[in-house]
């Protein structure tokens, strides 16, 4: 202010608001552009075809577990008995319940399905998903979840279903809601005929961020632009591999993990008790009890 030493009092008060008023300018203009480069960068990037969205699919993408609803499907057609049923519908409640899943009662899950597909052939049962998506798994898609897939359509980028059901279940799934495609459990064929047996293992865990890194070299995606949604913290090597994790309608392991990591959170759920076992809020075991029992009455109720 020296500088303006020579001019008149009046002059030199108005140049020393012109001053204030310059720099008050200035420095309104760098905060608001650090304001606007601060902010959430806009995702999914539109245009950006070296990003890919994968998506888990039990209580992701749909409510409650597809081999599940599969079982009922199938039961329906006269592939097992009742006793069957019952014993699948007490493996998927003790998960629900349980939070956790066992690997002997994943390994009972999974020997009781083969054991029903065994002999049937493929497209029998690629045409019979068809049918029993429509019956029992459209109306227990998440909305919001779909939305985000959707986000992710609309950008350009392809999305793929990524689950430890069987791929027949997950390519019918993905194509009905318009998906990309889907990595899941493949179980082995001869000359279109299931044998029985897995190829491998189930698609499960560690094995889910294998085959999404797999098949990102395949299609040559940037994993770091890419984005992972999962409820289970048995998906947390999925998740961790991108640069874009999602914990969806998380359960309690993946919640408090991706706080502490900072991943985005939705839940899609009500309800505390939702929240613990992922199903409907005061259905409990009564949901697939209920469930099952209802299978039971309708396929009584047709005979």
């Amino acid at each position: 202010m020296a500088a303006l030493g020579w001019l008149t009092p009046r002059r030199r008060s108005a140049t020393a608001r012109s001053v204030l008023a310059g720099e008050a300018s200035a420095e309104a203009a760098r905060k608001s552009t650090q304001d606007v480069s601060d902010r959430e960068p806009e995702f999914p990037v539109p245009g950006d075809d070296r990003a890919a969205a994968f998506f888990d699919l039990d209580n992701t993408v749909m409510q409650g577990a597809a081999l599940f609803h599969f079982g009922r499907g199938l039961y329906k057609r006269k592939f097992f008995e009742t006793r069957e049923l019952v014993r699948f519908a007490w493996q998927q409640t003790w998960f629900r319940l349980a939070g956790v899943e066992d690997p002997e009662h994943m390994q009972e899950a999974r020997d009781s399905a083969l054991s029903i597909v065994q002999g049937h052939r493929v497209s029998e049962l690629q045409s019979i998903g068809e049918e029993i998506y429509d019956e029992y798994m459209a109306e227990r898609i998440w909305p919001g979840t779909r939305a985000l897939a959707q986000a992710h359509l609309d950008a350009g980028q392809r999305v793929w279903l990524v689950t430890a059901a069987p791929v027949e279940i997950a390519t019918v799934i993905a194509r009905r809601l318009g998906l990309t495609g889907a990595l899941g459990t493949v179980a082995e064929s001869v000359d279109g005929v299931y044998t029985g047996k897995l190829v491998g293992e189930p698609l499960h865990g560690p094995a889910k961020a294998e085959a999404v890194r797999a098949l990102a070299l395949a299609e040559e995606l940037d994993l770091s632009r890419c984005a992972a949604y999962s409820d289970s913290h048995n998906d947390i090597p999925m998740l961790s591999l991108v640069g874009h994790p999602y914990a969806i309608n998380p359960d309690a392991k993946l919640r408090k993990h991706a706080r502490r990591m900072d991943w985005r959170l939705r839940d899609y759920r009500t309800g505390r008790k939702a929240a613990k076992v992922g199903i409907p809020a005061a259905a409990g075991v009564g949901a697939v009890a209920g469930g099952t029992a209802a299978a039971i009455a309708l396929h009584r109720k047709r005979r």
